[in-house]
């Protein structure tokens, strides 16, 4: 799979793990430009079947991905439509798109993400952030809108109620330790630790087949949203996705025929033992 002729961000890929670099003009602002070229991304990734995880970074030293452009939102309508006329904004469309692709998604967040920066930071799996640099902000009700990139859905889903409208309803910036006690973030890093951990986090899903990731990745977006009872039917069905195109069954048949579930130094040492299962294929 090709990942070029972007025009807002570079993509290097590499054991597996993709990293996209936002570079665009000063501030990364999230235009037309990068709209497109996030759904041109979301397109190869559906297709790509040997990349596993997508981090996404900054070259700018301040701002990840800056706010909604401008001079999308001027010419918006100031008549009021019914819920039947209601349609989804690209930003929308392009942040649910990016969430379902099959790969983990993370974000490193070492600068500004704030308005639909934030939203879009909102919509990948897991977001890592360094403290001291970065600041997230939901400002669109000081300017007599709303959160409309996914913020105002995604954020109780993150945080819970009271803590989302506080977020919302404040228009403040939060730093990362605030946003690791509110829930919008998974972990606040110092500067110099943040590189390094998420490396080693992407390193390590990457080497998980990638049927897997992605059947564990749609139950937990699946079931968030349902009923226990319904949930635990999406989870009943995507384990039977997994099974059906991984080493999953091989893996339990020697395991059993080895008796190694009952060797307590196995027990002991699962964090070692999950990664050296990796050998053992099809």
């Amino acid at each position: 799979m090709k990942y070029e002729n972007f025009t807002t961000f570079d993509v290097v890929v590499k054991d597996a793990i993709a990293t996209v670099t936002f570079d665009f003009g000063t501030v990364n602002v999230q235009g037309q430009e990068m709209l497109a070229d996030l759904n041109s991304l979301a397109m190869r990734l559906e297709r790509d079947r040997e990349t596993k995880v997508v981090v996404f970074q900054s070259a700018n030293p301040e701002i990840w991905v800056c706010h909604y452009d401008t001079e999308l939102l001027k010419d918006m309508s100031t008549e009021a439509v019914s819920r039947d006329e209601a349609q989804l904004l690209d930003l929308q469309s392009v942040c649910e798109r990016i969430s379902k692709v099959p790969q983990a998604t993370i974000a490193k967040l070492e600068g500004f993400a704030r308005g639909g920066g934030h939203e879009l930071a909102l919509a990948l799996d897991m977001r890592f952030a360094a403290r001291g640099k970065f600041k997230f902000m939901q400002m669109e009700v000081g300017m007599g809108i709303l959160p409309c990139g996914g913020g105002a859905s995604r954020m109780a889903r993150q945080t819970g109620l009271g803590r989302a409208l506080e977020i919302i309803l404040s228009a403040r910036d939060f730093g990362a330790d605030e946003a690791e006690a509110m829930g919008t973030i998974n972990k606040a890093l110092n500067p110099d630790e943040i590189g390094a951990y998420v490396d080693d986090l992407a390193k390590r899903i990457a080497q998980f087949p990638a049927e897997s990731i992605n059947a564990c990745k749609q139950m937990v977006y699946e079931s968030i949203d349902k009923p226990i009872n319904e949930a635990l039917k999406a989870e009943a069905y995507w384990l039977y996705q997994a099974t059906s195109k991984t080493a999953a069954i091989k893996r339990f048949t020697i395991a059993d025929e080895q008796g190694l579930e009952h060797e307590i130094q196995n027990q002991r040492n699962w964090n070692e033992l999950v990664m050296k299962v990796q050998e053992i294929n099809n």
